[in-house]
């Protein structure tokens, strides 16, 4: 069987996909692994804003109480916060800021969470909460400039149905939380965007009292924010985790709920920002270094953008320690890079999307199609996979395309028709992972899984974690091309189509140079 593309357009690809990437706590963008990380993700991928734990967390040192002449004070130190911000947008990078944890100080008591100890409490005064968000909005106003920080959105807390993020995950709390905050954050500028509660999967009960608490204490909500993960409780092993994975499905499922949620309340056409999302919850699932991942992913971030207005993959980098400092560069990590930039397959998925064209003309099972406006034609190709009890995948997945070409001297609208008097021909480039291919996981368990691989190693995985590419000549047919892809196992493949325009000389005979008449073209 053979999907006949069509040669209009459906509409634009959008770009939900990057609005946001997360990131381990804020401190860690002060390492120089973290930025050299980071840079090489905004050059192959593109992020627009970045999301991550700790802004409050004494690790970042911005509320330091003092004395001054027998009475109480606060001094707000914004030294790290400016290095990490700075940082970000030499990178190319924005903040998208999530106002927790409790500093030790503030604190109502001494629960905590992670290995780096974030502070779960309520404040013990809301009034020096309010003070603390007032103050560092100012400054970053102040430092970066109102509309600037107005496109930064501001998120209260994060999980806080949850017991190990929230104190008892008392729901009134938190509510009255976010009445503070969202009212402290409007004190600053009223067009600063606020919005919460950050819930994780399974929180759904959540949504009706906080729409209604907001609504009948007129509290500010900008946008509602919630995050999305598809596996099951962890079953523990010596540094790691291993988890049973539902359906790709799933994740799809969790993205659509909470517009659903919002439908028939006044609140139905604020922005949804899913600001957490991976196969697993779990930083030491080893499901994330591989090939299988990516191309369980594939079909959401095809089709996720449909859904919200943002969903932030969890996470840009390895660099992470919430269960602390990993005892392997493979480990599990919620990363598209491990520690010193290895690319895991998962990399390739994203940086794949972001050379995607603008215009889709197709979408299905196991494939997206678009186009540019001159004629460039792309193709995102993944194996279909399934969760825990679904079948394995087989060797092979063949994807058979018939793909419309378009004149590189027509129109270049995007979505009109093709012309046949176009090229005779088109460049076929490929880019592909898998099992085998660009996967760096795999040649690391094939070098016997070294915890603290050499300078060498490193070299060599860095090499093998690129995508295999390949290059074609194919004839257009009727204004059309028949492309055949045959994917291995847990394999993504992008396409590029570009249509040719022949300068070869009429005096040019290949054939004359040594070796050449052996070749077949």
């Amino acid at each position: 069987m053979r999907t006949i593309v069509p040669d209009t357009s459906t509409g634009l690809l959008g770009d939900s996909w990057r609005t946001c990437v997360g990131t381990g706590r804020m401190e860690l963008a002060l390492r120089r692994d973290y930025q050299d990380s980071l840079a090489l993700v905004q050059r192959e991928i593109g992020f627009r804003h970045i999301r991550g734990h700790g802004l409050f967390s004494d690790g970042m040192g911005i509320y330091k109480p003092c004395e001054v002449d027998g009475r109480q004070e606060v001094l707000y130190s914004f030294t790290y916060l400016d290095q990490v911000v700075d940082a970000y947008l030499e990178l190319g990078i924005e903040p998208f800021l999530e106002l927790g944890f409790m500093p030790e100080a503030l604190a109502s008591g001494d629960a905590t969470v992670f290995w780096w100890k974030g502070n779960i409490t309520p404040p013990s005064s809301y009034d020096a909460w309010a003070d603390l968000v007032r103050a560092t909005l100012t400054h970053l106003v102040e430092r970066y400039g109102l509309e600037r920080v107005r496109g930064w959105p501001v998120e209260v807390w994060n999980e806080p149905n949850l017991v190990n993020f929230w104190l008892d995950a008392d729901q009134q709390e938190y509510f009255r939380l976010y009445e503070v905050t969202a009212r402290a954050v409007k004190d600053v500028d009223p067009q600063i965007q606020v919005g919460g509660p950050a819930i994780s999967p399974g929180a759904d009960a959540w949504w009706e009292p906080f729409l209604a608490f907001v609504e009948a204490h007129d509290a500010p909500l900008d946008f509602v924010s919630s995050h999305a993960y598809a596996t099951g409780p962890a079953q523990h092993v010596p540094f790691g985790t291993y988890q049973t994975l539902r359906e790709s499905d799933h994740l799809l499922e969790q993205l659509a709920a909470p517009r659903e949620h919002l439908a028939g309340t006044r609140y139905a056409g604020v922005p949804v920002h899913i600001t957490e999302y991976s196969s697993s919850y779990r930083p030491d699932n080893p499901v994330h270094d591989t090939a299988f991942n990516a191309a369980y992913l594939a079909p959401v971030l095809a089709a996720g953008g449909d859904l919200v207005d943002s969903f932030s993959y969890w996470t840009f980098s390895d660099m992470f320690e919430e269960e602390g400092v990993p005892a392997a560069i493979f480990h599990g990590g919620f990363g598209l890079l491990t520690h010193r930039q290895i690319k895991k397959p998962t990399f390739h998925l994203f940086a794949f999307m972001a050379r995607m064209g603008q215009h889709v003309l197709a979408r299905g099972e196991d494939h997206l199609v678009c186009r540019d406006d001159d004629g460039r034609v792309t193709v995102l190709a993944w194996q279909p996979v399934h969760g825990t009890e679904g079948p394995a995948a087989p060797a092979r997945h063949e994807v058979r395309l018939s793909l419309p070409v378009a004149d590189p001297a027509g129109t270049g609208t995007g979505s009109g028709s093709i012309s046949t008097s176009g090229p005779a021909t088109v460049l076929v480039e490929t880019a592909s992972v898998d099992e085998t291919e660009g996967n760096a996981f795999a040649a690391w368990q094939h070098m016997g899984r070294p915890r603290s691989p050499s300078e060498r190693q490193v070299a060599t995985l860095r090499a093998l974690a690129e995508p295999v590419r390949r290059h074609a000549s194919l004839p257009v047919v009727d204004g059309r091309v028949e492309l055949d892809l045959d994917l291995r196992r847990h394999g993504v493949t992008f396409v590029e189509i570009t249509p040719v325009v022949d300068e070869t000389p009429s005096w040019l005979d290949d054939r004359r140079i040594v070796g050449q008449d052996e070749v077949v073209r």
